[in-house]
């Protein structure tokens, strides 16, 4: 595990890189220009400061920015340097892989609804609860694979796994802006 300061100076460095390329590119920007842009720089820079090996959410966040737009790949490249070329081939490695995990899932699931008719016939009120249960995970699910990138691709194991990194990396993010925010408002205080 890395030591936190470390990610959290890494993140800096990279999303203001991120600012500065984008920024070199164009002089005058509306206010949702600038948001997306601080949004793709913070996105791109939190994804690439995780580890490359044991996350998919950081490359499907990293390919589907790069997709999208000419500058957003541009931002991207920038951000990335020698490892943009590496971190889309990955995605698109990982994404076919996520892809066969969830067919093989949906078998072992359909084999285990089949049992649970059968013991629904047995014990009406048990299957009825295990019914209603795994309704709501199903759906908790679902909502789960629109908020984490890439996770329509995962198993259900491994979106929890890509969750829980994805949360710590959005509190990494949070904690850097905050700490830029508050430095921001102290130093104009200071100017007052």
């Amino acid at each position: 595990m890395r030591n936190p300061s470390s990610v959290k100076q890494e993140f800096l460095k990279k999303w203001i890189q991120g600012l500065k390329a984008y920024n070199g590119t164009k002089k005058e920007m509306s206010i949702m220009e600038r948001k997306k842009v601080i949004k793709l720089s913070a996105d791109v820079a939190m994804a690439s400061t995780r580890n490359s090996k044991t996350t998919y959410w950081g490359h499907a966040l990293i390919a589907n920015y790069a997709s999208k737009d000419v500058n957003n790949k541009f931002i991207v490249a920038h951000i990335l340097g020698d490892e943009y070329s590496e971190r889309i081939k990955k995605a698109a490695i990982m994404r076919l892989a996520m892809s066969h995990k969830s067919f093989r899932s949906k078998i072992i699931l359909k084999k285990s609804c089949s049992i649970s008719r059968k013991t629904k016939k047995m014990a009406p009120r048990i299957g009825l609860a295990r019914c209603i249960a795994r309704r709501l995970v199903k759906k908790r699910t679902q909502v789960l694979k629109t908020l984490v990138p890439g996770g329509e691709y995962m198993d259900d194991m491994s979106l929890i796994k890509e969750t829980l990194d994805y949360i710590l990396s959005l509190r990494v993010q949070v904690d850097v802006m905050r700490h830029l925010a508050n430095a921001t408002d102290q130093l104009s205080h200071t100017k007052t």
